[in-house]
């Protein structure tokens, strides 16, 4: 007999319901380890580098404004081989009184005695005038020591300038003194000394000089009557 509830045909596949959802899941990609790792590095890098920036920056301000306040000796040193080498190319005259001026006391006009005084940049006419070769501001000084007094005019020593050799001469500078009248000290030798000092602007080709009332009435020792100026 045949067996008729055997067979080798499986069973028929149950069809899907179709109230019943089902889900499909995706598969998230994991990030992977290789390219991560250089991403964090380069991250790491650029703050590093960028904290580096910031405290280098800050220790070279830190040095710079230490060096404007306190210079260093070497820049102390070029600062004033700089103002030597400014200085010892500028104007400058100091004038020694020549001991031989009284020859004609009414001239008025001191003279100088032009091998023992320091000229730099300045030309002297006939020892009585200074030329100035350089236009600007210059620090004039005076300084006259009298020996004896007058007895009609006040001791005075002025200072004249004239533009060119030419010109009308002008007064710049003036200074008087005077001395003890005490007939009781007429043994002790009566001295007295005028001094000046004052910035005076000048041009080129200007002319400066000395003047006193009576050259007879100044006193001729060394150092005691000077003159000079300097370009500043």
């Amino acid at each position: 007999m045949i067996n008729t509830y055997q067979t080798s045909l499986a069973p028929p596949p149950v069809p899907p319901r179709l109230n019943r959802s089902h889900p499909v899941l995706i598969p998230a990609q994991l990030p992977s380890p290789g390219h991560s790792k250089p991403l964090i590095r380069f991250l790491v890098g650029v703050v590093v580098l960028h904290l580096l920036l910031s405290v280098g920056g800050f220790i070279y301000l830190y040095h710079i404004d230490k060096m404007d306040k306190h210079p260093s000796a070497e820049g102390k040193a070029a600062l004033l081989s700089s103002d030597k080498q400014e200085t010892l190319y500028k104007p400058l005259a100091g004038m020694v009184v020549d001991q031989l001026t009284p020859r004609d006391p009414t001239s008025g006009f001191l003279k100088w005695d032009i091998k023992h005084s320091l000229l730099k940049k300045i030309n002297y006419y006939k020892e009585v005038w200074l030329t100035i070769p350089e236009s600007g501001d210059y620090y004039v000084y005076s300084r006259v020591t009298f020996s004896k007094g007058d007895s009609a005019k006040p001791l005075a020593s002025r200072v004249l300038l004239r533009k060119n050799e030419n010109a009308e001469e002008k007064v710049v500078m003036r200074a008087y003194c005077s001395l003890d009248s005490n007939t009781e000290r007429k043994s002790i030798p009566q001295l007295c000394t005028a001094t000046q000092g004052e910035v005076i602007p000048l041009e080129k080709g200007n002319q400066l000089s000395v003047w006193v009332q009576n050259l007879s009435l100044v006193d001729y020792t060394e150092g005691a009557t000077t003159f000079g100026m300097y370009k500043l």
